[in-house]
């Protein structure tokens, strides 16, 4: 699932590549991060994995481990 999100995710941000991202990737610190980027990504999940993070759930998750870990921890 990581390869899978970490995939999506940088789709989403439209990045030429993985960009390196990691589990470890402090997702806001990305330069292409920006409002449009959250609803991309909350979309995304939405879709690709029938989850809905709210926004004060999303607030809290630092790096792209912590969503992955969301996901997980929504879809059981």
């Amino acid at each position: 699932m990581e390869t899978r999100f970490i995939n999506l995710f940088a789709e989403v941000l439209e990045l030429e590549d993985d960009h390196n991202l990691t589990t470890i990737t402090i997702f806001r610190e990305l330069d292409e991060w920006d409002s449009l980027a959250y609803l991309s990504v909350i979309a995304m999940i939405d879709e690709e994995f029938d989850i809905v993070i709210e926004g004060n759930d999303f607030k809290k998750l630092i790096t792209i481990g912590d969503l992955i870990n969301e996901i997980q921890r929504k879809s059981q």
